[in-house]
């Protein structure tokens, strides 16, 4: 049987959430912490399904195998497949779920249910059900209707079953024969997102109580359905996920935002993809329900817990409980760049790496905000792919224009589930006189990178930054990422020519520094690696090691498989999906993969080339996926200041030398911890350790240079 060379894609990805997963049951992480991990492990997997699930999903009603894109895997067999797991992972954490609230309560934390309220209680949750929920519950009775409305994707939904006291004949039974049944309503209660679902109660006794919001209306139902008569009622909880595939409407007559917003509104009545219910309602309520919405037994359905939607425990209130919460860290300045003085004076002389969030991002906001203000500042250029819900950056660029700025965005609308956002921000700076560019036909714009246009005496020097991140304030404290801050003529002038290739498609530019999706990173990496390759096989240094999200692209997995087999040694960093197959006899000896998940979500892609000796480093918004390589705009940008190349690769070090909070990579698909029975080293702590000690070294330099002087 010949060796298996791949893992699917799709599988991978179920146990990269896995690790989330491994997080919430961590006894080591802080308790409400381990709560929004399993809000984190449950949005992604809301995601999986509305994304890649769904795309599986389409695969096999084409009536097509897949086997060629789905790692050699039938479409039907891995959305069986993916299904199981499912079950599996939902079923570990829910018991993930107890665990944590039993041993909330040791800290005086009780998360109650509706049968739980005591008397103190119960005027508080009336009076806050009267006020607050009331107003914004949508009730729908079934029986009556046709079909059943369309239900929004992810919502959560409370299915109802009123047993009612007046008795009927039972279906296809004359009221002669004089067999009854009683009459059974069924209602839909949508839980209202616009209210937070953890409904924090008065402290009695220095204890802290909560109670969901499903089970407050739960408390609630008498009130409800005070206008029927029934015997009995009760209520669980059901959700559908939709594909959220965007169909782009070919109208020419509509504008690119009109046509992206159009297509968001109608992801509502996507195909259903994945419908999960309480394994506790009664089977009449579940057949009703199944039959009325059209759910087939080919669907994924999934038995869960009493909540769903436990995405929302990424929000779980803090209580002011600083002891069941990861330390909170205060970002370091970079040294020699100071945000009280001009960044622009800085930057003219040298290079700077930015690496969030243990370095402040503040430097990112502070460089367009002295752009916006500086009279000599011409001409902003940036793209943008997802933004804060409250943004200095965009903030920054409109005030530029007001100041007579030439701003141009590029703005990627089709950033998936942050299209809304895009287009409020793109309006609103459409608006006040931003040039906007919406990308390039077929392709998504997801690199991130700016460059401003100075004049200075009488010549126009350029400035500007490239990232591995988003420029976004609420996720730059929690994903690490690296930004170079950079003057170097030859490096901006190439990624002013990538804001060229903006307006004019046609036009393919040549690049001498950047390497550039979609025309020329599969070759440039491919050449990077047969290099490596050729000095492996000369008996020079050779290596590489890489820092990536997702490795999935075939032809580069392929690559590195043909240099382990030269005997270059590869040190593989992903995060999520690994496709690759490392330490199999004879295909890939020399490669090794881990994968880190902890406090913070690590982000950035680098790449290290040994080259003889004379390392060649690159930071990158791309993956090695087919996507990031052929189908969008990427930019990996050269590292050439010696000290910062050095920093890369002294931080790549740290992370390889995780054994904490690193997982091996294995053909098992286990995700076994690393061995941490000798030195313990937990990256991401020590990787701040490693940026305060380098700016007490600076500052302690400086000193000694004013105490010379």
């Amino acid at each position: 049987m010949p060796q298996k060379k791949y893992l699917n894609r799709e599988l991978s990805w179920l146990q990269f959430n896995a690790r989330v997963l491994q997080e919430a049951e961590d006894e080591t992480v802080p308790l409400i912490e381990r709560l929004r991990f399993l809000g984190i492990f449950s949005n992604n997997l809301d995601e999986f399904f509305k994304v890649r699930y769904a795309t599986v999903k389409r695969i096999d009603l084409a009536g097509k195998a897949g086997k060629s894109v789905l790692g050699g895997i039938k479409a039907s067999q891995l959305l069986e497949e993916i299904t199981q797991i499912v079950i599996k992972h939902q079923a570990e954490s829910l018991q993930v779920l107890d665990d944590i609230q039993h041993q909330l309560k040791d800290y005086n934390i009780h998360i109650i249910n509706e049968k739980q309220v005591s008397e103190s209680q119960e005027k508080f949750i009336k009076n806050f059900f009267l006020s607050k929920v009331s107003p914004a519950l949508v009730t729908i009775i079934l029986n009556d209707l046709p079909d059943i409305p369309s239900l929004k994707d992810s919502a959560a939904y409370l299915a109802v079953k009123m047993v009612m006291n007046e008795e009927r004949p039972q279906k296809g039974i004359s009221k002669a024969q004089g067999k009854t049944e009683k009459e059974r309503k069924y209602v839909l209660i949508e839980i209202p997102r616009s209210i937070e679902r953890f409904v924090v109660l008065p402290i009695e006794n220095g204890n802290q109580y909560i109670i969901l919001l499903d089970d407050l209306i739960r408390y609630n139902l008498g009130t409800i359905f005070n206008i029927f008569e029934y015997e009995s009622i009760s209520a669980h909880m059901i959700k559908i996920t939709r594909d959220a595939e965007l169909d782009i409407d070919s109208d020419l007559s509509k504008s690119f935002i009109e046509k992206i917003s159009s297509s968001v509104k109608d992801r509502i009545k996507g195909e259903p993809v994945r419908f999960v219910y309480d394994m506790n309602i009664a089977d009449d309520t579940l057949s009703y329900l199944m039959n009325k919405m059209g759910i087939e037994s080919t669907d994924s359905i999934i038995p869960g817990g009493r909540y769903h939607n436990r995405r929302d425990y990424m929000n779980f209130p803090s209580l002011g409980r600083e002891d069941l919460l990861y330390q909170s860290i205060e970002p370091l300045p970079i040294p020699g760049l100071i945000l009280q003085t001009s960044l622009f004076g800085s930057i003219a002389k040298r290079d700077f790496l930015l690496y969030a969030p243990y370095q402040s991002f503040a430097y990112t906001v502070k460089f367009l905000r002295e752009a916006a203000l500086d009279p000599k500042v011409k001409t902003i250029k940036i793209t943008i792919y997802r933004l804060a819900k409250i943004s200095h950056i965009a903030s920054s660029l409109i005030n530029a224009v007001k100041n007579g700025k030439k701003v141009i965005v590029q703005i990627e609308l089709r950033a998936r589930f942050d299209e809304v956002a895009n287009i409020r921000y793109a309006e609103q700076m459409q608006a006040e006189g931003v040039q906007l560019i919406f990308g390039v036909p077929g392709l998504k714009v997801h690199c991130k990178a700016c460059v401003i246009e100075r004049e200075e005496e009488g010549k126009m020097k350029r400035y500007g930054f490239i990232s591995t991140g988003n420029f976004n304030e609420s996720t730059s404290r929690i994903y690490t990422d690296y930004t170079l801050f950079t003057a170097d003529t030859e490096i901006l002038k190439e990624v002013n020519k990538v804001f060229d290739f903006f307006e004019i498609n046609y036009k393919v530019n040549k690049y001498k520094h950047l390497i550039v999706s979609p025309h020329y990173s599969r070759n440039a990496f491919v050449g990077l690696i047969q290099k490596e390759i050729e000095n492996a096989r000369e008996g020079k240094p050779s290596g590489i090691a890489l820092k990536l999200n997702s490795l999935s692209d075939y032809p580069m997995i392929d690559k590195l498989y043909q240099a382990s087999q030269a005997g270059v040694k590869i040190k593989l960093i992903v995060r999520g999906v690994c496709c690759l197959i490392p330490g199999v006899e004879g295909l890939s000896d020399n490669i090794e993969v881990i994968s880190i998940v902890d406090k913070f979500l690590e982000h950035p892609r680098v790449f290290i080339f040994k080259n003889a000796g004379n390392s060649k480093v690159y930071i990158s918004s791309a993956d090695w996926m087919t996507r990031n390589l052929d189908l969008r705009v990427e930019i990996s940008c050269p590292i050439y200041d010696e000290s910062i190349k050095q920093e890369i690769i002294e931080t790549f070090d740290i992370s390889w030398h995780d054994n904490v909070k690193a997982r091996t990579i294995t053909s098992k698909q286990d995700n076994a911890y690393r061995d941490s029975s000798k030195d313990k080293h937990r990256s991401q702590f020590e990787l701040y350790d490693y940026y305060r000690n380098k700016l007490t070294g600076y500052n302690n330099q400086e000193n000694n240079i004013k105490g010379t002087n």
